[in-house]
């Protein structure tokens, strides 16, 4: 008896792919290091960003679009000095990121992908100013799909669907890389497969082993 989730996975052909975390190092461990440097508990900025409130409303107007990078940075500096760290709101979210790098091994994944004639959609919920220096968004991917731009994050199904829409692409035909396992269950409601990202080579391996898409 044929495994009809298998058959599923196999005829998927289109790959969406997150931007911080995945194509860059973790931002978890950025923004640990960056707490680490605040003299403070190195878990806060990430604490404050899962648990607290008015962060948490920051960050998800930030990523919307609602407000800009300033404004976030003005109203997170000041729920960070409201915990006991002394930070300037000024260029707030550079130094947050300043401990992540572009990760080359991914960049060759998704460029192989496209030689292959994969094709492939950056999904990505913004985040300050410059996150996407350094890198030419159009040579990694055919659809760019930037949460602020839509007005919709991550997990929200409906930035998949924009996704797949804009690559012409049904859900089921596609698979979504992530680092993180809520936006992998929010791609999921919508019936796009997932990796759970943890490195290039891994990435690879799951995406031929599970879903046959090879490069």
């Amino acid at each position: 008896m044929t495994d009809k989730a298998s058959v599923t996975d196999k005829a998927r052909t289109a790959v969406l792919v997150d931007f911080g975390g995945v194509i860059t190092s973790s931002v978890l461990r950025a923004f640990t290091d960056f707490g680490a440097s605040l003299g403070v508990d190195p878990r806060l900025p990430l604490d404050l960003l899962g648990r607290d409130e008015a962060s948490r409303t920051l960050l998800a107007d930030h990523e919307c679009g609602r407000i800009d990078a300033e404004a976030f940075e003005r109203g997170f500096a000041d729920r960070l000095r409201a915990h006991g760290a002394d930070v300037a709101a000024e260029g707030l979210t550079a130094r947050m990121q300043a401990g992540m790098s572009i990760d080359q091994d991914m960049l060759a994944l998704l460029g192989d992908l496209r030689a292959a004639g994969r094709p492939v959609a950056l999904v990505s919920n913004s985040f300050g100013i410059g996150t996407y220096d350094g890198v030419e968004l159009a040579s990694l991917a055919d659809v760019i799909v930037i949460s602020a731009e839509v007005g919709i994050r991550k997990p929200s199904r409906r930035i998949y669907a924009i996704a797949c829409e804009r690559l012409g692409v049904d859900p089921e035909e596609a698979v979504m890389i992530d680092d993180l396992r809520q936006n992998l269950d929010g791609a999921a409601r919508l019936g796009i497969g997932g990796v759970l990202h943890t490195s290039a080579a891994d990435t690879r391996r799951q995406l031929a082993e599970r879903f046959g898409i090879t490069s």
